[in-house]
This record gives C-alpha cells, sequence and structure tokens, in this order.
C-alpha cells in the first residue's frame, strides 16, 4: 500500500500546479452545469418518474414521505450522471494533458508505447460509463434502505474509477502486453486507489477535483508500475 499513499501524495501536490488546477476545474464544473440545466427542464416530470419507484404504502402521511423519497431518488440519478460525466470529460479530453504534465515531471524516461489512445479510452470509458449508468439505475430503490446511501455509491463509484483509470493512465506510455500484465499483478493496488478516490468525491468542496485527482492518482500508480516492470525486466525505458 506504499505505492496507493505515494501516488495519493504526488496528486495532491501536483494539484497545486496551475495549469494541473485547470484542468482538474473545467470537466466537472461543466458536467454540473450541463445537467443542472437538465434538471431544471424536467424536474416535475422526473420526480413523477421517481416516484414509482417509492413503494406505495396504507399509512397516514405516507404520500408526504414519498414525494421526498421521489426528490431523493432523483437528486441521487443525477448526481450519479454528474459525475461520470465528468469523469468521461477527465478522461478523453483532460487526461492526456495530465499525462503530459505529470509525466515530464515525474516519469520523463518512459517511452512511449502505446497504440490507439484516443479510440481506445473512449471506447473505454463508454463501456465502463455505460456499466456504471445501468447500475446506479437499478441501485436507486436500494439506496431506500437504511445505510445503503453510505455504502453502494462508494463501491459503485470505486469500481468505476479503476475501471476507467487503470487503462487511461497506461494507454500512452504501455504496450497491450505491458497493460494486460500489470494490471493483472496491481489489480489490488488499483482497487484500493479506487476505493479511496471515490471516498474524496464525497468530501464537501474537493469533491469537484474529485475526477481530476482520481485521473491523477491513477497516472502516478500506473507509471510507477511501469518503470518498476521495465526496470526488473531490462527493458529499456
Amino acid at each position: 500500500m506504499i505505492e496507493v499513499f505515494a501516488a495519493f501524495t504526488k496528486s495532491l501536490r501536483d494539484l497545486t500546479r496551475a495549469e494541473v488546477l485547470w484542468q482538474a476545474l473545467w470537466p466537472p464544473l461543466l458536467a454540473l452545469l450541463a445537467w443542472a440545466g437538465v434538471a431544471f427542464a424536467v424536474w416535475a416530470h422526473g420526480v413523477a418518474l421517481m416516484a414509482r419507484i417509492v413503494p406505495e404504502l396504507p399509512w397516514s402521511g405516507w404520500e408526504w414521505v414519498a414525494h421526498w423519497a421521489a426528490v431523493f431518488l432523483l437528486l441521487a440519478a443525477f448526481a450519479a450522471l454528474v459525475y461520470f460525466t465528468a469523469i468521461f470529460l477527465v478522461a478523453v479530453f483532460a487526461l492526456p494533458r495530465l499525462i503530459n504534465l505529470v509525466a515530464a515531471r515525474d516519469y520523463p524516461e518512459l517511452g512511449h508505447h502505446g497504440e490507439n489512445v484516443f479510440w481506445g479510452s473512449l471506447g473505454n470509458t463508454l463501456g465502463a460509463g455505460a456499466i456504471f449508468v445501468v447500475g446506479c439505475m437499478l441501485m436507486l430503490p436500494l439506496l431506500l434502505i437504511p445505510g445503503a446511501l453510505l455504502v453502494l455509491p462508494l463501491l459503485w463509484a470505486s469500481w468505476l474509477n479503476q475501471r476507467t483509470f487503470r487503462f487511461d493512465a497506461l494507454a500512452e506510455h504501455a504496450t497491450r502486453a505491458e497493460m494486460q500484465r500489470l494490471v493483472a499483478e496491481n489489480r489490488s493496488r488499483f482497487y484500493f486507489a479506487g476505493l479511496g478516490t471515490a471516498a474524496a468525491a464525497h468530501v464537501p468542496l474537493f469533491n469537484l477535483l474529485a475526477p481530476a485527482f482520481t485521473a491523477l492518482v491513477f497516472v502516478h500508480l500506473g507509471l510507477a508500475a511501469l518503470r518498476r516492470r521495465r526496470r526488473e525486466g531490462g527493458i529499456d525505458l
């Protein structure tokens, strides 16, 4: 876990750089503004749709509780959409710039041997995102169970983080064979990093930086593992 802690520390340091901070801020702000506009346009219909998920109970005053439960579910749905959209923008558009900034400073000796980086990143992110959004929709009724809100979104977001960024962090530098080997060898590290960065997304104010922070953590974790693997294998960096 020393490698994961080092990746977190270096990522926090990177966020103090102006050029990194800009790449960290614009994706979540754009995602938030876009989905806020959609929410404003469809709010009434969305609440009515979510109300169908809330079970009908013959209790006096249940209608009031059911209404706010529907509002809560709609907010949870939009929160998931904002998070995935920010992850998508970071992974596909901001991450290439972040990788260049981080690699130039911390891993300048690593050669670039990736193939079809943009399309591979796009396909990986869309595939993971489709599973994530469908899973979030299926998970919404479970959030009404006491305590589920503290656990299920965290675990599901951690899956999305590691599934998306373990590929993107290595795509520019690693060959296909190297990437497969590194994912297999560092699977537990990637999952712990995914869980830690998902928890960071629940910290007020810092959650705006969470998608880019997640990307930075996986870049440091992935490139450090790639450098270590090439050195141990006697491969030209």
